[in-house]
């Protein structure tokens, strides 16, 4: 029978071989945020141009505290996911921040902008995507503190 996890160097607690192969997966999906993100506030005027009126209108009206969500969003993730596989319990911390950052921008998107109007339901797909696992890896950093898998 194969051995299917792994002992903590910190406090003896057995971790299962699965929670570093999901963090290492939380921390390539943060990052491909953190790219986005970068891409976004890369884009120059020539650029914004070449896109269609509806969303020239839309990255137009970003609030300041939106993109900080946004920021918010992806580097609290992306910290906090390195801080997941590291095993360090400020993961916890961080990917709450993130889930924060993900509310609210969020909440921009659909709730105060038109986004749904002008990328219509497909461009629902990824926010929804973003949500669940943002959520997810919450619970899953909630689950490793009170299991002692991160310290």
């Amino acid at each position: 029978m194969a051995d299917t996890s792994q002992h903590s160097e910190n406090n003896g607690n057995i971790i299962p071989k699965w929670f570093t192969i999901v963090a290492v997966l939380a921390l390539v999906w943060n990052l491909m945020g953190v790219m986005a993100f970068v891409m976004q506030m890369m884009m120059t005027p020539e650029m914004i141009a070449e896109l269609p009126q509806a969303e020239q209108a839309l990255y137009a009206s970003i609030p300041l505290w939106a993109t900080i969500a946004f920021a918010c969003a992806v580097f609290g993730g992306a910290l906090g996911a390195l801080a997941l596989v590291m095993k360090k319990s400020l993961a916890q911390s961080l990917l709450m921040l993130s889930l924060a950052g993900v509310a609210t921008q969020m909440f921009h998107s659909f709730i105060i902008s038109n986004s749904f109007e002008v990328f219509g339901p497909g461009g629902a797909i990824m926010p929804a995507m973003v949500v669940i696992i943002a959520i997810a890896l919450v619970r899953l950093v909630n689950k490793a503190k009170e299991s002692g898998w991160i310290n």
